[in-house]
């Protein structure tokens, strides 16, 4: 097969795929538990089958498929990404990597290969964590940590929890943990995605093998004031929540530059209650999101927000909440996958880099458990979670024949 015919074919599924957002005209839109997700799961479905995959959709949502391996109790290889996507965002995030592992499956059915071992296709659902404000939903459920109590533990914008919008897609909360794997199952996890930054680009590199995914903390935090008029009370006498989150929020990002490790901090939302222009504000309610190699930066930042927040409430009177939404630590990727991937690429003349990933993936949840790697393809000027995010479907191609190989020496072993 070659590269020309598996470009085609990566372009058609995912010229297909584009459709089903809630948004036309203004990027990609498919949050978990949608019929825009529905229909891409049932699209994903189809192309398994075509592939001559045995498919099933599991209790967390995420959609596999099986090309079945000579000793089917062998630890599988797998690989995939997630279907999902932020608010208007990109066309290629995520669902880009779960059509390259549908394609490395029909490279493998059509070379004629009987592998030793299974290889697995898998669609994974909510790894973004855009509408409930989690992430990594369905491959956190595949390794056994997500449970009933946590779908209704997490409501999204319009205080719809996890349970209830899964009930209404037609699973069944209650056994969301049927969807966990039997420990020594899964072998090895393979992913396949767009950088999401500018440097393959800007270098003109053509593949990117990540040894290190950033570790992720997250948070939402609540700070409580008093309401009152914004023209008869006086500054000293006034409980003005925004007054108090601002003195901290102004703080993180400067924080987050002191460290290294390509470390970061975002506040990417801001509400205030009530809300108006001529009252001061009751309730601040912001998110922090804090990413680092160095999981001791991500500690650091995290508790002097926490001690920001006493002494700035404490100075007018007030009240704060926080909450972690999200907490996993850095993970090192497979040095023996990479180096595989490596080989490769010089046998074939492609251009490539080792480096890092400041975005977290399904790869950083199940990288913490099991030999795990990744591959990144270049983001035309970095762009990404936005419409214009765009990667030439012939770079995908390359990255299922660099992940091709990898899975064939991992599918005899």
């Amino acid at each position: 097969m070659g590269i020309e015919e598996i470009t085609g074919r990566i372009a058609r599924d995912l010229e297909h795929l584009k459709q089903y957002t809630a948004t036309p005209g203004n990027g990609c839109t498919r949050l978990p538990f949608t019929e825009e997700a529905r229909h891409a799961v049932e699209y994903l479905k189809e192309l398994m089958v075509e592939s001559g995959l045995e498919v099933t959709i599991d209790a967390a949502g995420n959609v596999i498929g099986v090309l079945k391996g000579e000793d089917e109790d062998a630890p599988c290889v797998m690989m995939g990404s997630h279907y999902d996507s932020v608010y208007n965002g990109g066309d290629y995030d995520g669902i880009a990597g779960v059509i390259c592992a549908i394609e490395v499956a029909r490279l493998l059915k059509e070379e004629g290969i009987k592998p030793k071992r299974s290889f697995v296709a898998v669609g994974f659902c909510d790894e973004e964590g855009t509408r409930f404000g989690t992430g990594y939903f369905g491959s956190g459920a595949m390794l056994g940590n997500r449970d009933v109590e946590y779908t209704k533990k997490f409501c999204d914008k319009d205080g719809i929890s996890i349970y209830e919008a899964m009930k209404e897609y037609g699973l069944e909360p209650e056994k969301v943990s049927e969807a966990a794997w039997e420990k020594g199952k899964i072998g090895a996890f393979l992913e396949a995605h767009i950088e999401q930054g500018p440097v393959l680009d800007a270098e003109n590199i053509e593949i990117g093998l990540v040894d290190c995914i950033v570790g992720i903390q997250r948070y939402m935090v609540t700070v409580n004031g008093r309401a009152d008029h914004a023209g008869t009370t006086p500054m000293d006498m006034r409980m003005d929540a925004v007054d108090a989150a601002t003195k901290v929020i102004s703080k993180i990002a400067d924080w987050a530059r002191e460290k290294a490790d390509g470390t970061v901090a975002t506040v990417g939302y801001i509400n205030t209650v009530p809300g108006g222009m001529n009252i001061v504000a009751e309730k601040v309610e912001f998110t922090v999101d804090i990413r680092s190699r160095n999981n001791d930066n991500i500690n650091d930042i995290a508790s002097r927000i926490r001690k920001a927040l006493e002494r700035e409430v404490k100075e007018f009177g007030g009240t704060f909440e926080i909450e972690n939404k999200l907490t996993i630590t850095p993970v090192e990727l497979s040095e023996d996958m990479l180096d595989i991937m490596e080989e490769e690429c010089k046998e074939r003349g492609y251009t490539y880099k080792r480096m890092l990933s400041g975005a977290g993936h399904d790869a950083l949840e199940i990288g913490q458990v099991l030999p795990t790697v990744m591959l990144f393809v270049p983001s035309k000027e970095g762009r990404s979670h936005c419409p214009v995010e765009f990667t030439k479907y012939s770079d995908f191609a390359k990255a299922a024949v660099i992940m091709q190989k990898l899975a064939k020496e991992l599918l005899d072993k």
